[in-house]
């Protein structure tokens, strides 16, 4: 009893991570914000979900799910990197920032690599 109420917490905690990472998706105004709700909201509300199903099946039938082991461990490798590369990839395209954004510490860091690589 307890083990499925601890599941369904997390599958509960899981469904709430991925509806806000996809209010993100649509709500925030550059692809690097974008990028960052749907990396890190998102694979967090998926890691629920899993662990939840994972901790479901192991309660209920004493069974391991090698499956959704390899998926989350899966999901929880791919997710973040996915999410840096696509960011890396924009940025490199030129696509700007937000007009509100702050601070572009990846334009420093771009500006004393090319003046050491003229050098």
């Amino acid at each position: 009893m307890t083990g499925e109420l601890f599941s369904s917490i997390l599958v509960v905690l899981g469904a709430i991570f991925c509806g806000i990472s996809a209010f993100g998706l649509i709500r925030l105004p550059d692809v690097y914000l974008r990028s960052h709700a749907a990396t890190k909201s998102a694979t967090f509300g998926v890691l629920c979900l899993l662990g939840g199903g994972f901790l479901y099946f192991w309660f209920k039938d004493g069974a391991v799910s090698v499956k959704l082991l390899l998926a989350i461990l899966f999901v929880f490798i791919t997710s973040p990197v996915a999410g840096h590369l696509n960011g890396r990839a924009a940025y490199r395209s030129g696509v700007p920032l937000w007009k509100n954004s702050i601070q572009d510490d990846l334009l420093t860091h771009t500006e004393k690599s090319e003046e050491q690589s003229a050098k």
